[in-house]
């Protein structure tokens, strides 16, 4: 099976630096989210990501309004920060609740040894500006 970063280098030309995964760990109230949460997470859900947003092996996208969460948490560790700083388990760990108050989440980072895109000056503007 090939990683989310190996899919997402066929189409960009980039190895991105993190591989994020999300994963369903609870619900802030009550056991299941049937006319609670409007993406249907269950317990143990996945979804898994570089640079895009998160999908689950179905290819469904996470939730948006979480995903305004995850983003300024994926950049704190793409630009070398240390979750724990944020309130986190771990300097790659996160665990969060969605902006409605549904799901719990569990966010982590994983280092894929590759270089920093911006540090690497992976990227090249065509008029040199």
């Amino acid at each position: 099976m090939r990683t989310a970063n190996e899919e997402a280098n066929d189409e960009k030309g980039y190895n991105e630096e993190y591989e994020f995964r999300v994963e369903v760990t609870g619900f802030l109230h009550g056991d299941h989210t049937e006319r609670y949460c409007r993406n249907g997470e269950e317990i143990g859900d996945q979804y898994v990501c570089t640079y895009g947003c998160p999908v689950n092996q179905n290819g469904c996208g996470i939730c948006s309004k979480t995903m305004i969460m995850l983003y300024p948490l994926m950049e704190a560790v793409r630009s070398g920060g240390d979750l724990e700083n944020l309130g986190g388990d771990g300097k790659y760990t996160k665990t969060i609740v969605c902006p409605d108050g549904c799901v719990i989440f569990r966010l982590t980072a994983r280092p894929l040894g590759n270089e920093n895109f911006h540090k690497g000056h992976f990227y090249d503007y065509p008029d040199q500006t």
